[in-house]
């Protein structure tokens, strides 16, 4: 019964790691399954592989040396007479070697489990690409501080904390060993044997330390110290030196540790540690503080401007900001209307539909039913009947939450409603008399307007897709509403995992933790399980290593729906980069997504060099290569040879809808706002730093995002599908500049600048902003429709460059309070001094520009302007007052009256 008792511990200490164990394996068994359905299985198997024969060889290493360590202290302390352990009289020799053993395990297991290098650093550590730059301070090529830094700096932490328990263990056991000798008989401790095994692991640590220094000079590349992000002139003259010199004193160290083993005392060994200690205190901490203060502080711009140099050089290649093509743009106000008629495609694609109130509107007109969701509006493009059209569009996703709690039942939940349903599009600059959209498609089933047919509607991948489901069940799925009755279907694509067993079910029951899997009577040998089905949490579970963009947009290619998701390959070993997280003003790009996803860490290096493909029916994902140049893409294509397919192989109708990714171009964006300056001495002084313009959205400021436009750039024949955002001077509001990311065919990519003349002022977003609220016949209109009751929304202003001039344009939404249905109700269009606010785009041009058709004789002049603008408002307010009238509301009768006579006196005047 004792013996049964004592092992009570050690059996339920057992049972819980077996069954850790066995849903590990089983977890690793589903994965395997899933990796292999979506046909990734050596994207799954090669890390597995590598980090499990990392861990396993630095556990038994690790084990293997203590141990060893172990048994040769031990040894070592039975040439000397052994003192027992206080009164208990045990001494070293009766430890248990079994209860040591177990320790050491457990010790090495821990250590192994934080210093077991990671798969991905030794895999590219042994398929490293070139960067064909080098560095101008050790003269590496750039792919040595990607790819080969990290493994030397891993490599040595390993080492490191092996030495460190080694010596752990062995000054343990002489201490033990040695309990009795009193203090002043501490030299008793280093003789013999014990002397030489500590002398030889304290030796060791030393030249590790040497090795320390000696890597650490490659760090100084990182620095941010004074004005210099990377090596400044300190680093180079002092901090460099000192590292030098240290790592050769470290070297010094380890041969006198080695000497003193043969030498009765320990001077030689102190003096020479202490001689490093004072060095290192004086070569990397007082020196470089003195050169700092009195060489480099009072002569910074001359010291510092080679350096200076380097950091601006080698940050614009680590975000492409070297290829940027800067231009002048003159900004004259020359635009006429047969400028207009002339840019008619850039005219019609206007966008005049902010996504917020859009995505509103949507949601309330198309979703039809409370468990259909629009979670997001995406921009692209399409030639529909023969023009090049800019459209808004969003899938009807099934967001199985909003269902009544009384329908949450598990069959609803993973047999019944398992997808969505088609797609709205609408074009952005397209309204219906009410102001409402005017729809492209819309409606269950999907009604095609336009020459894009919808074959294939069902979307079981998407952004709402977070739970799993099984299909090809014996009971149909819920495919559409319609009229009383509803519309049923099977599953017949090829997603998800095939569970042709009972075997696999039991799996998968364990896996998921739900009996429901194993006992439902309706699962079928062609059922399925999809899971991951989100479909950004799918393409990061196969691929961790790539960043993705914050922003997934739905395309409709062939009739069927495809996700398109931009990756990213980055790194934060770029020498004398500047970190996105490290420049000013940072949390200008953070605002409004989860664009710090992307830059988590210290990224200094980026490229948009993945783009993913998601197929909303199947779930399949296409991982195509679009930079063959990026050096990091290419270490990973060695690692997973069949992971990526060629940017030669993208299909023309898909690449057709690639674009420039918008997290990319914020990026870029934030880093030129300092590093345009390639000047180290206006650098230096920041005397031409820009910022993110700040527009108006229902009362408040906020930084003006990138937006998407077609338009024709300067000097070109054709409209392209551009992403544009303007820049102002850090302390002033006009424009100074504005920046253009290309997306269609060869030009996909380019980046361009158009500098404004700094002698003249172009208005910036908040000027006009401000301009809008000053003009009287805008801010009436205001305020007689906050005081109808309804809320007044100003959608984005955009700044669209036409003809060498620009043309700001707003749209203007009505909301009721209570409502949430926005309606296109005015837009806002601001010329050069002009300014004016009607029904739609085209009268608003001409109101400024004119119609362009002179008036048949006896007709009156149309009346236009300013003008108009009173008319319609005195209008309105004579409906509003017979309105009350009608209803005997005498108090706003007479509060209308009053607005119509003010309205007429100042048409009169």
């Amino acid at each position: 019964m004792n013996v049964f008792s004592r092992s009570i511990p050690f059996l339920l200490l057992f049972g819980v790691i077996g069954l850790l164990l066995f849903h590990f394996l089983v977890h690793l068994l589903t994965e395997s399954w899933w990796f292999h359905s979506v046909g990734f299985s050596q994207v799954f198997w090669t890390p597995i592989t590598w980090q499990l024969g990392l861990g396993i060889t630095t556990f038994v290493l690790y084990s293997l040396s203590l141990w060893a360590n172990y048994r040769l202290a031990i040894r070592w302390t039975q040439e000397l007479p052994l003192q027992e352990w206080g009164d208990s009289g045990i001494n070293m020799q009766a430890i248990s070697d079994r209860l040591v053993l177990g320790a050491i395990a457990l010790v090495s297991w821990i250590a192994a489990t934080a210093t077991a290098p990671s798969w991905e650093t030794v895999l590219k550590f042994l398929h490293p690409s070139q960067f064909g730059i080098k560095d101008p301070i050790f003269q590496h090529d750039v792919g040595y501080y990607v790819f080969h830094l990290p493994f030397y700096q891993g490599v040595w932490t390993w080492f490191f904390v092996l030495l460190l328990l080694e010596l752990g263990i062995a000054a343990t056991v002489y201490g033990l060993s040695r309990a009795g000798l009193q203090l002043q008989d501490w030299q008793h401790y280093l003789q013999g044997g014990a002397k030489t095994h500590l002398g030889v692991l304290l030796a060791a640590i030393a030249a590790l330390m040497a090795i320390h220094f000696w890597l650490k000079r490659y760090d100084l590349l990182y620095g941010s110290d004074g004005v210099v992000f990377g090596i400044g002139y300190t680093d180079a003259h002092a901090r460099l030196f000192a590292y030098t010199v240290l790592s050769w004193l470290a070297v010094g160290v380890a041969i006198a540790l080695l000497m003193s083993i043969w030498r009765r005392g320990l001077a030689l060994s102190l003096r020479t540690i202490g001689l490093f200690i004072l060095s290192w205190f004086v070569l990397s901490g007082l020196v470089p503080w003195a050169q700092q203060q009195f060489f480099v502080a009072p002569n910074e711009l001359t010291a510092e401007k080679p350096y200076l140099q380097n950091n601006i050089q080698f940050t614009q290649n680590a975000y492409r900001l070297h290829d940027v093509q800067r231009q002048n743009y003159a900004a004259q106000a020359q635009l006429n209307l047969q400028a207009l008629q002339e840019n008619q495609p850039t005219i019609r694609n206007i966008r005049l539909w902010d996504y917020r109130p859009l995505l509103s509107t949507y949601r309330q007109l198309q979703e039809i039913r409370l468990y259909y969701k629009f979670s997001d509006v995406d921009i692209d493009r399409y030639t529909l009947n023969d023009a090049y059209q800019q459209v808004m569009l969003s899938g009807r996703e099934l967001a199985y939450d909003q269902l009544p709690q009384e329908a949450k039942t598990w069959v609803n939940q993973r047999l019944k409603y398992t997808h969505g349903y088609g797609l709205v599009m609408s074009p952005v600059n397209r309204v219906t008399s009410d102001g409402l959209p005017n729809f492209y498609i819309k409606d269950i089933p999907p009604v095609s307007t336009i020459n894009l047919p919808v074959n294939q509607p069902r979307i079981y991948y998407g952004q709402e897709t977070g739970n799993y489901i099984f299909t090809g069940t014996k009971t149909e799925e819920f495919d559409y509403p319609q009229g009383e009755a509803n519309t049923f279907t099977t599953y017949t694509g090829t997603g998800g995992v095939p569970l042709p067993s009972f075997w696999q079910r039991l799996i998968y029951a364990i896996d998921r933790g739900s009996i429901q899997i194993l006992i439902s009577n309706y699962f079928t040998h062609q059922s399925r399980i999809h899971y991951h089905r989100q479909i950004q949490d799918r393409v990061r579970h196969i691929t961790p290593f790539l960043r993705f963009d914050s922003d997934p947009y739905l395309t409709l290619i062939d009739g069927r729906l495809q996700w398109i998701l931009d990756a990213y390959t980055v790194s934060d070993r770029y020498p004398y980069s500047e970190p996105v997280s490290r420049s000013k003003n940072i949390d200008a790009i953070l605002n409004d997504n989860t664009i710090a996803t992307t830059i988590r860490g210290n990224v200094n290096y980026i490229r948009n060099s993945v783009k993913v493909v998601i197929d909303a029916y199947n779930g399949t994902v296409q991982y195509f290569a679009m930079d063959e140049s990026d050096p990091v893409l290419n270490t990973y294509r060695q690692i997973f040879p069949q992971l990526f397919t060629p940017a030669a192989a993208v299909p023309p109708a898909l690449k057709a809808h690639f674009r420039y990714p918008e997290d990319l171009f914020k990026i870029q964006a934030q880093m030129y706002l300092s590093y345009h300056m390639s000047n180290p001495e206006a650098y230096y002084n920041r005397e031409d730093l820009w910022k993110f313009p700040v527009q108006t959205y229902e009362g408040n400021e906020q930084v003006m995002q990138p937006y998407y436009v077609v338009m024709r750039l300067p000097d070109t024949q054709k409209e392209e599908f551009i992403l544009i955002l303007p820049f102002t001077p850090s302390n002033k509001d006009n424009m100074i500049a504005w920046m253009a990311a290309r997306s269609n065919g060869q030009e996909y990519g380019k980046l361009l600048l158009y500098e404004f003349p700094k002698q003249s002022l172009v208005y910036g977003p908040r000027q006009i902003e401000a301009r809008i609220d000053q003009d009287p016949q805008i801010s009436q209109q205001f305020t007689l429709w906050s005081q109808a009751g309804s809320k007044v929304i100003r959608g984005d202003l955009l700044v669209i460059p036409i003809a060498r001039s620009l043309l700001y344009v707003e749209p203007v939404y009505l909301r009721a309070e209570q409502g949430e249905l926005p309606q296109l109700k005015r837009v806002i269009v601001a010329y050069d001094k002009a300014i004016t606010m009607q029904e739609t785009l085209e009268q608003s041009l001409a109101a400024i520009f004119g119609s362009g058709q002179a008036p048949a004789p006896g007709t009156p002049a149309p009346v236009t302007g300013a003008t108009a603008a009173l008319a319609r408002s005195a209008l309105e307010a004579y409906q509003r007052a017979d309105a009350a009238l009608r209803q005997g509301n005498w108090a706003d009768y007479g509060r209308y009256q009053n607005e119509l006579q003010r309205i007429l006196q100042q048409m009169n005047q």
